[in-house]
């Protein structure tokens, strides 16, 4: 039996999310974060060293990352559901969006939400202001225009065709939801850029992210 390991708000929501979208039969592990630090609990560590979510057990396998987990899934469950056909130009789209979603569009948002943590945060009052301007100038000559540069770049990118990968819905739209969703929490996305604001729409109306959102909470990938 599939298990997935679920931490609220986190990455996992896009695994729960792929599982409802093919179906499948899984059980689904909660864990909470500490209310304080907003890290995941320490009992995630008994299933992955690393001790982050999301995690899937499967038999004998444990398997962590978000894009290894939904190509597993996708690869071994899907018959041939969800993914462009091999060889083909909406395939290697596919892998591009897969590899991006990580590698490229999360790392400002991730600066964004410590750099605003940092000037928000609590601390001495003598350290605050010289915190708040590092944060202040942090986001105003780098994070900043780097979310403005990926943002135009992705609103771009879906003018080219209605899903990342080509005209059908895939795996890949699922890696690309959670710094889509980082990005209308807490990177200024919205209806100034209307195909991504549409395509957040369209993946919300989708029923399986719906039962994701019953049984695994909202998504709120800003906090």
């Amino acid at each position: 039996m599939l298990t997935l390991h679920h931490l609220d708000n986190s990455r996992s929501q896009r695994v729960l999310w792929l599982l409802e979208e093919l179906q499948l039969p899984y059980e689904i592990k909660r864990y909470a974060r500490n209310p304080q630090t907003m890290l995941a609990p320490p009992e995630l560590k008994n299933v992955h060293p690393l001790g982050k979510s999301p995690v899937i057990t499967d038999g004998e396998l444990t398997l962590a990352e978000s894009a290894a987990i939904l190509e597993y899934l996708v690869e071994r469950y899907g018959d041939g559901q969800l993914t462009p056909p091999r060889g083909s130009p909406e395939h290697l789209r596919f892998r591009y969006w897969m590899h991006y979603a990580e590698g490229s569009a999360m790392p400002p948002l991730l600066l964004k939400l410590i750099f605003d943590r940092i000037g928000n945060g609590p601390m001495p009052f003598f350290i605050r202001p010289v915190a708040r301007a590092i944060a202040k100038g942090a986001n105003k000559a780098f994070i900043g225009p780097q979310l403005k540069l990926h943002l135009d770049y992705m609103e771009s990118e879906l003018g080219k065709s209605q899903w990342f990968a080509g005209g059908e819905f895939s795996v890949a739209d699922i890696q690309m939801s959670f710094p889509l969703e980082a990005a209308q929490s807490r990177a200024g996305l919205d209806a100034s850029r209307p195909k991504l604001t549409a395509f957040l729409q369209r993946i919300r109306d989708r029923p399986a992210y719906q039962r994701a959102v019953e049984r695994g909470g909202p998504v709120m990938p800003g906090r």
